[in-house]
């Protein structure tokens, strides 16, 4: 009587978990934080290299190569770009230009480092993010943000690609 049960449940936990391998997860994450002292909002991006090559490739029609051997100038020409059209930060009602600083390689996630500049106080911070939803629409874009001490997350989604918060 137990191996009855017990083979078709062991059967059942084998599928269950190989069914994990199997599913890839489609997620970035964008850190934002103010430094008051500088009137700076410094940003800080993480996203799978595959997925940012792909929706590069998928944008720009030419294959791209970030944090491989093979980069150009141009590759990273068309990266600052895709963040600039996809990724966007209105400051007080105003949109405000996301300056690129650096990027580097962390395992298989491209880490990109940002600022915006000449922001003396934040009374209310939108973000729109379309980015990555190009190449899959199980994308989730987390944004992290810590300004005067707070912290608060946003959730974007194709369903969801915009988000405010207000201190």
């Amino acid at each position: 009587m137990k191996k009855s049960i017990l083979f078709p449940l062991l059967f059942l936990v084998v599928i269950g978990l190989s069914s994990f391998g199997l599913h890839k997860f489609y997620m970035s994450i964008y850190q934002i934080n103010y430094v008051p002292e500088k009137k700076m909002l410094q940003i800080t991006t993480r996203i799978f290299v595959d997925d940012l090559n792909a929706a590069l490739s998928n944008q720009f029609k030419k294959k791209t190569h970030i944090c491989e051997e093979n980069e150009t100038p141009e590759d990273l020409v068309l990266m600052q770009k895709y963040i600039a059209e996809h990724f966007t930060i209105t400051i007080n009602g105003q949109q405000k230009t996301i300056q690129f600083l650096s990027k580097e390689l962390d395992a298989n996630v491209v880490v990109g480092y940002f600022r915006i500049q000449d922001v003396a106080k934040i009374k209310s911070l939108a973000i729109k993010n379309t980015a990555l939803f190009d190449v899959n629409a199980e994308q989730q874009n987390i944004i992290q943000t810590t300004i005067y001490g707070k912290k608060e997350s946003l959730l974007l989604t194709q369903d969801n690609l915009s988000g405010n918060i207000k201190f």
